[in-house]
């Protein structure tokens, strides 16, 4: 009799293993994007547009243009809670306000929108439409920004890089400039060449943000060229679906990288 209910016991329990090996635990996913919240700042203001294009045209719409865009992919994927924040009035002096503004969505991450110029001593003349422009074809692509002095800077340099290497995979190439000397004031570390990830820690959306923050100059309208190419639906779609695609892969991840000391800072 008890050996009956020990090999009762015995085959019960290597049902249950085999039951338990065939089919595991589901677990839970590791990103739900209808709960995700991704903030994308216009760049700018109305009032006060930023760069002036070649052609005239103000930073602000180019950085609206493109956020409509990136909003529309990732609603699309399912990434719902995706908020423009869009201000008015003074830009400088409106930036604690647009800080405060993101930080109040409690959002996940924070992706600012912006295009490009170069220091003056690069711009050139010339005549369009009529009416004299301003201009330099010297540099086009696109940069990524991030602060070593945001708390969550590991993090911040994670999408950093997804967002990189996605917009990368397209075809599209960062642009180099930012490390030359000439650039002067306006020169920046490069973080990761591959990516093309520079650090700039005195921006005040890259520091102030409490949930990861990066800054995407999306390309240069200053250049004749890339001007026509950034405001085209085509290009616009490439951007928004790397954009769309770091987001996943940010959401996804359930790694979270202990801090560690930034390339060149200070403690």
């Amino acid at each position: 009799m008890k050996r009956s209910i020990g090999l009762f016991i015995l085959a019960l329990g290597l049902a249950l293993a085999e039951l338990a090996h065939a089919a595991p635990a589901a677990k839970p996913a590791a990103c739900n994007p209808a709960t995700f919240r991704t903030v994308l700042d216009v760049g700018h203001t109305a009032e006060a547009p930023g760069a002036i294009s070649a052609r005239g045209v103000g930073e602000f719409d180019f950085n609206l243009w493109l956020a409509r865009r990136i909003e529309a992919a990732l609603v699309e994927k399912g990434f719902a809670k995706t908020m423009l924040l869009i201000r008015t009035g003074p830009n400088r002096a409106g930036l604690p306000q647009r800080v405060a503004a993101a930080n109040a969505t409690g959002a996940d991450l924070f992706i600012s929108i912006h295009h490009d110029s170069v220091p003056a001593a690069f711009i050139e003349k010339w005549e369009y439409e009529g009416a004299e422009g301003r201009f330099s074809d010297r540099f086009r692509g696109h940069s990524i920004f991030i602060s070593s002095e945001h708390p969550q800077y590991q993090r911040s340099l994670a999408f950093a890089r997804s967002l990189g290497l996605a917009l990368k995979a397209r075809g599209l190439a960062y642009t180099p400039h930012y490390t030359e000397a000439f650039m002067a004031a306006r020169r920046r570390q490069l973080v990761d060449k591959e990516a093309g990830v520079y650090r700039f820690d005195k921006l005040a959306v890259l520091i102030g943000t409490k949930m990861p923050a990066v800054l995407l100059e999306a390309g240069s309208i200053i250049n004749r060229d890339e001007e026509l190419l950034v405001q085209s639906p085509e290009r616009q779609a490439l951007v928004a679906a790397a954009v769309t695609e770091a987001v996943e892969q940010f959401c996804e991840s359930r790694h979270t990288p202990r801090r560690s000391r930034a390339p060149g800072r200070r403690n």
